[in-house]
């Protein structure tokens, strides 16, 4: 499947969006820049009126749809961001819309979705991932002849995502040597690559997933279009099995790298950005600043757009979110504690072998009168990872060591 997006069909896509897209800010992160010697500008999706770039590709095809086409009305499949898109072009050019998302959306998309469609759009739960909602809305669209709107394998789609290159290239007054565009499906990667490489051919175009995600580079690995059969789902913005043909193919020929970063580093991303600049990120809106780790050395210097691509964020994740970066970060960490069934064995536990700033944060406890030791499910905040090998250490001294379960992740899950 042979397809590049062409400069005259990105602006074309451009003209056609403008009465509903957002001019969104290139902004300098005076923080950034500090932290990784260079000039980091955020290309500021987030603050499209959807809160996602999803819009540009969603308005693009839906308004291409010929008479017939928009009057049978047509389907989408979405994880939330590309939802909120067509929700809103239905909305503003009065096609009825049938949108399927998974049944483990985040509650506050699949409100917005309802707020930006209106009456003119009905909405589906169905599966647990992206793939699965994909399929059922497949169906539905060749029973109904409907017209599916894909979330980033369509031309179309493609080329409205790629008019953020074209305001990058306006709004910056220097060459810009790296670009890092966060990767789901791959539609925004491939419209990047339409616009940015044909405006400079010399700015490298870093693609982001998240680990537990990784279908891009898992494809390019491969040399083949690959499904995955398990991915963690964090990530929801950027968590699909398997990405596009169109834009594999694209991908796979001119990015210029891939890289995945760890789901607590992300994590970590989202509250850095929360507390130090005021910016409320969705998991895959932090997914590109995450990656600059990777790139310390090599962007020295250099002239970086990270795109942040969506803030549709749901406050009750925020203890997810939290409990994931401490565990990126070793400052969380659980312990099967076995405690000796006498009066004052918890208050020595607290005394004696917690530090002086260790926290304990989660505490399940079952007293067995027949057993000599009781064990407890016991979560450890510290303020610094160096703490932890000393607090094993006493623990093991005073015969209150049972188990780190933080490296067993089949019996984590089930027992936190």
């Amino acid at each position: 499947m042979t397809y590049f997006p062409e400069i005259d069909s990105i602006k074309k896509a451009a003209k056609n969006i403008q009465q509903v897209v957002e001019v969104t800010p290139l902004s300098l992160s005076l923080r950034l820049s500090e932290l990784y010697q260079s000039k980091v500008f955020l290309k500021r999706e987030d603050l499209q009126r959807v809160r996602s770039y999803k819009i540009r590709g969603a308005f693009n095809k839906i308004s291409s749809l010929s008479k017939e086409q928009q009057q049978l009305g047509i389907v989408c499949a979405s994880a939330g961001n590309h939802a909120q898109g067509v929700a809103f072009s239905c909305n503003h050019l009065g096609i009825k819309g049938t949108i399927y998302m998974p049944s483990v959306t985040p509650n506050q998309k699949i409100e917005q979705t309802k707020m930006f469609g209106g009456k003119w759009v009905d909405i589906v739960l169905e599966g647990d991932t992206f793939d699965d909602a994909s399929r059922a809305a497949t169906q539905f669209c060749i029973e109904k002849k409907k017209t599916y709107i894909h979330p980033f394998d369509d031309p179309k789609i493609i080329e409205g995502q790629g008019t953020i290159g074209l305001e990058i290239f306006t709004q910056s007054n220097t060459p810009i040597d790296y670009v890092f565009a966060p990767i789901g499906g791959g539609g925004l990667a491939s419209g990047l690559i339409g616009s940015i490489k044909t405006l400079s051919p010399n700015t490298k175009i870093i693609g982001v997933e998240p680990e537990g995600a990784p279908s891009m580079k898992t494809s390019i690995t491969n040399k083949k279009n690959t499904a995955l059969k398990h991915i963690d789902k964090f990530v929801d913005g950027a968590a699909v099995k398997k990405v596009g043909d169109y834009t594999f193919d694209i991908c796979s020929k001119h990015l210029d790298n891939m890289v995945t970063v760890p789901e607590g580093q992300v994590c970590q991303t989202i509250l850095d950005l929360y507390n130090r600049d005021a910016i409320v990120v969705e998991p895959a809106g932090a997914l590109t600043i995450a990656a600059l780790d990777n790139y310390t050395e090599e962007i020295k210097g250099k002239n970086i757009v990270c795109i942040v691509s969506g803030s549709n964020n749901d406050i009750t994740r925020t203890a997810e979110i939290k409990e994931r970066a401490l565990l990126y970060g070793n400052l969380k960490h659980y312990f099967m504690v076995r405690f000796p069934q006498r009066p004052g064995a918890l208050k020595e536990f607290v005394t004696e072998i917690l530090g002086p700033t260790d926290d304990i944060t989660h505490f399940e406890y079952s007293k067995k009168s027949s057993k000599e030791n009781a064990p407890a499910v016991v979560g450890i905040e510290l303020k610094s990872a160096s703490d932890l090998e000393p607090l094993i250490q006493r623990m093991k001294t005073n015969n209150f060591y049972g188990q780190y379960l933080n490296n067993k992740p089949d019996l984590f899950q089930y027992l936190v």
